[in-house]
């Protein structure tokens, strides 16, 4: 700066302010200064530390806990809110889908809230114009564009008859467009001098939380559509291994897994492994009985509703299978009755025991990452709702890809409400395709002039 000072005495102090200011900036987030390969990511001056949790456990519950040691009292605070969210889950699957698409919002809305208000809290020192404001404006922007195009994908005898909407689902994507330019447009009227960097540092930060949350979100409800049994069973899966994991850890655990997590054990590891597959093998027997569970989840325009009623397709009925030779001496018997839909949850569950806890560890790096034990301190003895939720997002998309490349094939009621969206003169012409089209094929009858 002594050298910038002598060759341009006449240069203003502001730019000399500006510089100072990023530099410090960049100190302040362990960006500059560094020599090469000797960064840290935990050192003390990475980045600002977030104000620590609180222990919100209820007053009765500690009370009746307070004679325990920290490492019981924490085994059952943990064990009994983890009943009642399970619990909770039940209920919300017996008031049906709309009621579970409901959920699937609130708590995406809660994990965003979560991650923004770390990016705010540990920041909040510079004071960013907006930040806050823009960020909730772009989750009404990317909850408006999954949200209208899942209206246009499974409601469209509805938006036939509604004008309004007819008119919002034709130009959908355009609107969506424009929400989010006026967003981008606000955020580049919102930019300070000095904090340009850490500007966009958190422009970056809202789009990954949305891709991140919101996205995932939205294939859930898209799983959702495909039945509720490819909603219940990850969702299902996912608990079962976090509670089966933590039990064979807390028991049985020596062997430390994994240095972003070191709670988690080999023992815990594996074990929720072995227990996961079990249970969600035999989970999917029963679910896989009953229409409610199987069918598609499409909304009936006679009575305004959703309707889960239809013929199971050949993944919920049952069939005979030869197992292997030393499966076949364990268990007596040649041949095994099972529905396919259990074969797939072996592969769901698998997923789920050794990719899915992934997503807790990069979960835990996020949170080392900025010195906090918790997303946030919403459940006594679980930190956060992102806490709970952190691998299954993750998993949500791998079942979503999983039913497109395996199970999912042309669903009639997706091509009949897109033939109700087109021209009178287009309908007829496709019916006249069709019509030939069948009657090539033998199944349907030749004309009077055919016939002759």
């Amino acid at each position: 700066m002594t050298e910038l000072r002598k060759r341009g005495g006449g240069e203003p102090a502001s730019a000399e302010k500006e510089a100072d200011g990023e530099e410090r900036l960049a100190l302040g987030l362990g960006l500059a200064g560094e020599p090469d390969g000797e960064a840290e990511g935990d050192s003390k001056a990475d980045t600002p530390e977030a104000p620590p949790s609180v222990d919100n456990t209820p007053q009765c519950l500690s009370k009746a806990l307070e004679g325990l040691s920290s490492r019981w009292r924490n085994w059952w605070i943990r064990g009994i809110l983890s009943l009642t969210m399970i619990c909770l889950f039940f209920l919300i699957i017996y008031l049906g889908p709309i009621m579970l698409i409901i959920g699937v919002m609130v708590v995406q809305i809660k994990c965003f809230q979560e991650i923004i208000t770390i990016g705010y809290r540990v920041y909040h020192s510079y004071e960013l114009p907006w930040f806050r404001t823009l960020s909730w404006f772009f989750l009404i922007c990317a909850n408006y564009f999954f949200y209208g195009e899942t209206v246009a994908d499974y409601f469209g005898v509805l938006v036939q008859k509604e004008e309004p909407l007819q008119f919002l689902v034709r130009y959908h994507r355009f609107i969506s467009f424009t929400l989010y330019l006026t967003g981008f447009c606000m955020f580049v009227l919102s930019l300070v001098k000095k904090h340009y960097r850490l500007q966009f540092y958190m422009f970056a930060w809202t789009h990954v939380t949305l891709l991140i949350v919101v996205t995932q979100s939205h294939l859930v409800i898209q799983n959702l559509f495909e039945g509720m049994i490819w909603f219940i069973v990850p969702i299902s899966i996912v608990i079962c291994n976090d509670i089966t994991a933590y039990l064979f850890g807390f028991f049985f655990g020596r062997t430390p897994l994994i240095k972003l997590s070191p709670k988690k054990t080999w023992e815990g590891f594996i074990g929720g492994f072995v227990s996961t597959v079990i249970f969600g093998f035999i989970l999917a027997y029963p679910l896989a009985h009953y229409q409610y569970f199987v069918c598609p989840v499409e909304y009936d325009s006679e009575t305004n509703r959703f309707a889960v009623a239809c013929q199971p397709s050949e993944l919920f009925l049952l069939h005979e299978y030869r197992p292997p030779k030393l499966l076949q001496q364990f268990l007596r018997q040649e041949t095994v009755t099972l529905f396919p839909f259990q074969i797939h949850s072996v592969a769901l569950s698998t997923f789920a025991s050794l990719i899915g806890p992934f997503g807790g560890f990069f979960a835990s790096g996020f949170k080392r990452a900025f010195k906090i034990k918790d997303f946030a301190d919403t459940i006594p003895g679980h930190g956060g709702i992102m806490d709970r939720f952190d691998c299954q997002y993750l998993m949500a998309t791998f079942v979503h890809v999983y039913i497109a490349s395996f199970i999912r094939g042309p669903n009639p009621s997706k091509v009949l409400q897109q033939l109700l969206l087109l021209q009178p003169e287009q309908q007829r012409s496709i019916f006249n395709l069709l019509r030939s089209h069948l009657r090539e094929k033998g199944m349907l009858p030749p004309t009077g002039s055919q016939a002759q």
